[in-house]
């Protein structure tokens, strides 16, 4: 199958989700997607964390052990389909809010 590179671009999300295709993954399938963000401190992934509960998100906060400039990590647990457009949308929203926090993205995953 050739790779449409409207729906696939060449970039990190575009490669993970042709990846997913191409082993056969049902990408219309609604599912559990993490977003990670890393942060300085644990106030500031708190403060991060309490503005994405006040858009009723599901996440996570923990202490992240491979970046000791960010030791702390906001994991968000939203449920879509896998197209470029959610996921590019929603980490790109999540870039821009983390930013007032000295957040950094850290990538997406699914299983």
């Amino acid at each position: 199958m050739d790779r449409d590179l409207n729906l696939f671009p060449n970039d990190n999300i575009g490669d993970s989700l042709w990846q997913m295709k191409e082993a056969g993954d049902d990408l219309e399938i609604i599912r559990e997607v993490e977003f990670s963000v890393l942060f300085p401190s644990q106030a500031l992934a708190l403060q991060f964390g309490q503005l994405l509960l006040e858009n009723s998100q599901k996440l996570s906060c923990t202490p992240f052990q491979d970046n000791e400039a960010l030791p702390w990590e906001i994991t968000a647990y939203p449920e879509m389909s896998l197209n470029y457009q959610n996921i590019s949308d929603y980490q790109e929203l999540l870039v821009t809010n983390s930013k007032l926090f000295q957040g950094e993205f850290d990538g997406f995953y699914c299983l």
